[in-house]
């Protein structure tokens, strides 16, 4: 059966280019475009896609985050990042999120299309060129014989993730509580929990973690 793809990202040019590559080929057959993470989470309950293609680096709600939502939700749908970092946190990151593909944007098309292939059919695929990086990085964590370390982002709920990420974002309390449809005090008491458990007491330390781990990037 052909595979169904639904495209997300902030960019409309990258998405209009992704999809025009796409649509000219009968291998696939994308079903849906979305700008940003909630957007997506709305559609896969729609269209029920095979194979989502994500962002990365999303504002308001980064592509992790969105794999990792949609993963819960929606077990059967494969997601594969695509980005301009090749950062092995990011890697990893997208991996414990639910990810089954990592491929670089400035990957050439028939690349992309080989990792929709390979993760319709229920196989993982990494760009060659990170390969080696992830494996050395995975290297320097450990053995490699036991499990690996959980990530502190595993000690948030996902209400607390996106509250974190508008922070380091720079949205006031009020403007998180408008975005997210809660009140001004549950956003306050997500970012105190939120601090307590990563045990970072400032925004800029907040900022940085968000930074480092994927959630958002200095624009």
């Amino acid at each position: 059966m052909t595979p169904t793809v639904l495209l997300v990202d902030d960019h409309s040019l990258i998405r209009s280019g992704i999809r025009s590559l796409l649509d000219s080929i009968s291998e696939v057959k994308v079903v849906g475009e979305a700008a940003g993470g909630r957007a997506a989470l709305e559609m896969c309950q729609s269209l029920h896609p095979d194979v989502v293609l994500a962002d990365v680096e999303m504002p308001e709600l980064n592509g992790i985050e969105t794999t990792r939502q949609i993963c819960a939700a929606n077990p059967n749908i494969k997601v594969i990042m695509l980005s301009t970092y090749g950062d092995p946190q990011y890697v990893f990151e997208s991996l414990r999120a639910g990810a089954f593909g990592y491929v670089l944007k400035e990957a050439a098309f028939t690349e992309l299309l080989a990792a929709i292939r390979a993760v319709a059919a229920g196989r993982r695929y990494l760009s060659p060129q990170l390969a080696d990086l992830v494996m050395e990085d995975y290297a320097r964590r450990g053995t490699g014989t036991g499990p690996e370390p959980a990530s502190d982002l595993e000690k948030l709920s996902p209400r607390e993730r996106e509250v974190l990420q508008l922070v380091a974002e720079g949205h006031s309390s009020a403007q998180v509580a408008r975005l997210l449809h809660i009140s001004v005090r549950t956003v306050d008491a997500h970012r105190f929990n939120v601090m307590q458990k990563l045990d970072i007491h400032s925004i800029a330390g907040l900022t940085k973690f968000a930074i480092v781990h994927g959630l958002t990037s200095v624009r």
